[in-house]
């Protein structure tokens, strides 16, 4: 029998989880430019969740979990002037460029 969560799951669903670092006394700002990509991206076609985490143990740190309807929507999505302005006014807050992980969700 499927469990009722993972009935919402499709194979198609594309799930990804980037991960920024804050240089030393830019951890705000770049809290900030995520909240923004946040409510911007939640609203992009395909989006079927986008949200920011704070990393209670690694203060600065910030892991956020989307995942998209089709690989299609994620480009697209990819292309919007929010996700291009976000990355291009967050390199100068990060420690290190942000790194992407595709998940996948364990049946």
């Amino acid at each position: 029998m499927t469990e009722p969560h993972l009935a919402r799951h499709s194979s198609q669903d594309v799930w990804l989880m980037p991960v920024f670092i804050a240089k030393e006394g830019h951890e705000g700002d770049l809290q900030e430019a995520l909240r923004v990509l946040q409510a911007a991206s939640r609203n992009d076609p395909g989006c079927l969740d986008y949200t920011v985490f704070s990393d209670n143990q690694r203060p600065g740190t910030f892991v956020l979990i989307e995942r998209w309807a089709s690989r299609e929507d994620l480009t697209a999505h990819n292309d919007e002037p929010h996700v291009k302005d976000f990355v291009t006014g967050a390199e100068p807050l990060l420690e290190v460029p942000f790194s992407v992980t595709p998940l996948t969700p364990l049946p």
